[in-house]
């Protein structure tokens, strides 16, 4: 599958805000938990424009997290209404930009709008070709027992199951188990 560039940077940052949720963190835990591991979970990603740095601005990326996960686990119709939610809300006006080095591509809030609304926005904006191109089983949950994670699958037979190594090597395990205590 291939999606515009812009696009499938905006549906994996989604997916790794996603996945800094405690039901489907690596660690158990909520990732973004403090102020300071906000900062370095944004250290990763080129966000232009504001950020606060403070208890708001963590609580409000919260949100954006939590909308994400929702429309991830969405069937199409209910995700084009969340979409569009969550992009009436910022009251959101796409137009192209070019900077930081980064060639066109589509905002739709401004920089100085608070970070969470822009997360929220751009994911939105990175749904809409998922859901225009018919695509939203490329956005799955991890198929192990016990992880909630969110999986972004880019792959051309579009086969992926697990939301890392980690989840297919244990899956595989106790597949592996059941399969030989089966046996006389």
């Amino acid at each position: 599958m291939q999606f515009a560039h812009d696009t499938e940077e905006a549906l994996e940052f989604a997916a790794e805000l996603g996945n800094t949720d405690p039901a489907a963190s690596r660690s158990g835990t909520d990732e973004i938990a403090t102020l300071e591991q906000l900062a370095d979970f944004l250290a990763g990603y080129p966000f232009s424009g504001r950020i606060d740095g403070d208890e708001y601005e963590r609580r409000d990326v919260l949100s954006a997290r939590d909308q994400v996960r929702l429309v991830w686990s969405l069937e199409r119709d209910a995700a084009v209404v969340q979409v569009n939610k969550m992009l009436a809300d910022a009251h959101a006006l796409p137009y192209l930009a070019r900077h930081d080095g980064s060639d066109w591509h589509l905002h739709a809030t401004t920089s100085d709008a608070p970070l969470g609304e822009r997360m929220r926005v751009e994911a939105a904006l990175a749904l809409t070709d998922v859901i225009r191109m018919d695509e939203m089983q490329r956005l799955r949950i991890c198929g192990a027992d016990d992880c909630a994670g969110l999986i972004l699958d880019l792959s051309r037979n579009g086969s992926k199951r697990f939301c890392s190594a980690r989840c297919g090597s244990r899956m595989n395990m106790i597949a592996f188990r059941k399969r030989k205590g089966g046996q006389s």
